[in-house]
């Protein structure tokens, strides 16, 4: 397990989860039982590239507990994913599934590639493999993947049929975040974002701030521009948004319409024609009252979280803010944090749903979809501030020792097989 700790967001998951159990008083054999992933699996995964070279991607996936159902989780193509930082987005994982009331234990996969720069034969061969390769750790009740970061439906399609055809018969339930037309759910796609929007709104409602905030979203993809999309039609002013090409800026007010609609055509935000252009950093600390990392990991380090001029944190990233920025945050002590495993919950509840209506070959209404989670959005964030406000601490370690301590007390009732 020690070669986890090499990896910088493995170290900051365990930090937060240290802070947690400290607060909890989780003696130690219960502690390492909690915090420790359950199976962490690589393999190998040749694939033959267009010009005819073969080359072998390292592909992870990482299962870190199966106490209360099967684990569930993405699958990211990038080319940093490495072992501890799947291993850390599982822990993640985890303490959400829990917070939120799901059956779950928390997963992530992911394969060190760079999807920009592969064809859609070389992406599918790839991702068939590793479906393959993980045949023996997978399955409707053991672990159920769905998409993340340089993933989509069409890959989660690609897996449901290599598994099906192993299996011999269709298993739907085998992935999520399919298309509606082989299974997935109403609603899926823009899940999380929507979740983000939500969450955010009732923030504002709390804070009595007016429904025209200014909202920044760094990381335009499908969280992002979602989340953006949201919020403008819930009355928001979308002053700044970035990916990875570069940051746009205008305290007016950017057209999200035409910006979301110049996303989904062309991938990117370059190009557009109206705001200012700066790098992601320099969008960080601009002026808003809403501020919402979307894109990676830690990307808000303890000397921008000395800058920032939000009234509002609302992490629709995994990890997005630093163990030391938020030691800044917590001494600062103006700025309302939404964290990682509340914010963007809605993915993996939504996810839940297409699971419970694959199982049953029962289909609900979009409507029927979002009514659902809504309300599980809206008792989940009320418990999170209750558990605050009555405790006298953060959001992020109420967030965090509810979910734990949902883990701890299911392992505990289990017991420890001899």
């Amino acid at each position: 397990m020690k070669v986890l700790l090499q990896n910088p967001t493995f170290r900051m998951a365990c930090q937060q989860f240290d802070g947690a159990a400290d607060f909890l008083g989780l003696d130690a054999s219960i502690r390492e039982r909690v915090k420790w992933p359950k199976r962490l699996i690589s393999v190998a995964v040749p694939v033959k590239l267009d010009n005819g070279d073969v080359k072998v991607f390292e592909g992870h996936r990482v299962q870190h507990h199966l106490t209360l159902g099967p684990t569930k989780g993405g699958l990211r193509f990038s080319p940093s994913v490495d072992i501890g930082e799947v291993a850390a987005l599982a822990m993640w994982m985890s303490w959400k599934c829990a917070l939120a009331g799901l059956p779950y234990g928390g997963a992530k996969g992911g394969i060190a590639c760079d999807p920009l720069r592969m064809s859609p034969r070389e992406l599918e061969a790839l991702t068939r493999r590793y479906t393959v390769e993980m045949i023996p750790f997978i399955g409707p009740h053991i672990d159920v993947m769905a998409p993340d970061m340089g993933t989509n439906e069409q890959t989660m399609a690609w897996m449901y049929d290599t598994y099906s055809t192993h299996a011999g018969h269709a298993v739907p339930s085998i992935v999520t975040g399919k298309p509606v037309s082989i299974g997935g759910s109403m609603g899926r796609r823009e899940a999380t974002g929507r979740g983000v929007a939500f969450v955010t709104s009732r923030a504002l409602e709390i804070l009595k701030m007016p429904a025209d905030s200014r909202i920044i979203v760094q990381g335009f993809g499908n969280v992002g521009s979602y989340a953006a999309y949201g919020l403008a039609k819930y009355g928001a002013k979308i002053v700044g948004v970035g990916d990875r090409t570069g940051a746009l800026y205008d305290p007016n007010g950017l057209d999200v319409e035409k910006l979301f609609v110049h996303f989904q055509t062309h991938a990117t935000l370059e190009n557009f024609p109206q705001g200012e252009r700066m790098t992601n950093e320099e969008l960080l600390v601009q002026s808003c009252d809403v501020l919402i990392p979307a894109a990676t990991e830690r990307v808000i380090t303890a000397e921008i979280a000395a800058k920032l001029q939000c009234r509002v944190l609302a992490e629709a990233a995994n990890g997005p803010t630093t163990f030391e920025a938020d030691a800044v945050l917590k001494q600062r002590g103006d700025i309302f944090v939404i964290p990682d495993v509340l914010c963007n919950a809605g993915g993996v509840i939504v996810s839940y749903f297409e699971w419970v209506q694959d199982l049953q070959n029962f289909f609900w209404t979009e409507v029927e979809v979002f009514d659902k989670l809504y309300r599980i959005l809206s008792q989940t964030f009320d418990q999170v501030l209750k558990e605050a406000r009555q405790k006298n601490i953060d959001h992020r370690t109420a967030a965090l020792t509810l979910g734990i301590q949902k883990v701890v007390d299911a392992k505990k009732i289990r017991g420890l097989f001899p």
